[in-house]
């Protein structure tokens, strides 16, 4: 998913968390209720004020709202760990399979 999609989808999700409508967020971050809807869709990319007051309104850091890794597939996920594994030296690999191992039963 691309980084405009994901950056909406995470402004909306804590949004929602604050239970904040889209036309409550947008008034207070002074913009129209399409603007707010048109970013977390993931249509257009807010400046960086914009950005500055939506974190400072939901009470979160500038950087939580780039941290979407939970939205990654599990497809995605398993390409990139199998992607990773040929770089892990024999001592990473090892641990990792003892990892993975203990979630086997």
């Amino acid at each position: 998913m691309e980084n405009k999609k994901l950056l909406g989808k995470r402004i909306k999700e804590i949004r929602k968390n604050n239970s904040l409508t889209q036309e409550k967020l947008a008034e207070l971050v002074g913009i129209e209720t399409m603007s707010l809807s048109a970013i977390e869709s993931g249509r257009h990319f807010p400046s960086m004020p914009t950005l500055e007051k939506i974190a400072s309104i939901l009470k979160v850091e500038l950087k939580t709202l780039f941290d979407y890794s939970h939205f990654t597939s599990k497809d995605d996920m398993c390409e990139f760990i199998c992607a990773n594994l040929n770089s892990l030296d024999d001592k990473q690999l090892h641990f990792v399979y003892k990892f993975i191992e203990q979630f086997k039963n």
